[in-house]
């Protein structure tokens, strides 16, 4: 997946797309958001979660980084 340029990522489709890639994955973070402080920067704010599912997350990502394109 090529980066896109920060000036054209809109931080709620950023969110939203997030938000439905860890559903996908069973994984729910709570305050998953847009950072509404610093709206020039687009900052998504990802929060704080338990330490299991910070372990979920990191499995599903290597899953993902394991699997051939």
């Amino acid at each position: 997946m090529a980066s896109s340029p920060i000036n054209n990522v809109d931080p709620f489709v950023a969110v939203e797309r997030l938000r439905t890639a860890l559903d996908q994955a069973g994984i729910v973070l709570p305050s998953l958001a847009v950072d509404a402080a610093s709206p020039s920067l687009r900052l998504v704010e990802l929060g704080r979660v338990r330490s299991d599912i910070a372990l979920r997350l990191a499995d599903a990502l290597q899953q993902r980084a394991e699997t051939p394109a």
